[in-house]
């Protein structure tokens, strides 16, 4: 029984890690919205102009979405993360100035390891369900 606790503490733990990760994404967006953390060339933050502050509103409630436990929840948001990293690695690669600015490697290293968890959450939610069923 105490084995059983502590997986169960361990996977609470790892889904706390997953919501502080994409508060730390949303908040590093907040930050590169209002020029606290610069994000290379200046025109980028023009550019994006809401989009920023749309992505900060995606993660603080995708991140909140994660205490739900829904694993097709989770799903959606590894899509959604994964997805958003791709683009944003399509849209700058010929770009170092973004790629490499503070903003764009916090957010993406906070992303990243998001993506990990959430997989990690999946996959273990999964298993846990295939076992009750057998």
């Amino acid at each position: 029984m105490n084995t059983l606790q502590q997986t169960h503490t361990n996977f609470v733990r790892w889904m706390w890690l997953g919501v502080a990760l994409a508060l730390g994404a949303a908040f590093a967006y907040l930050l590169m919205g209002f020029r606290v953390l610069g994000v290379g060339d200046v025109r980028v933050a023009d550019e994006g102009g809401s989009i920023i502050y749309v992505a900060a509103a995606c993660y603080l409630v995708g991140g909140l979405l994660i205490l739900v436990r829904n694993r097709w929840l989770w799903i959606f948001g590894a899509v959604m993360n994964a997805l958003v990293m791709l683009f944003y690695f399509q849209m700058y690669a010929a770009r170092p100035e973004v790629l490499l600015s503070p903003g764009g490697l916090i957010s993406k290293v906070a992303q990243l390891l998001l993506e990990g968890i959430l997989i990690y959450l999946i996959v273990r939610d999964w298993r846990g369900a295939t076992r009750k069923r057998v």
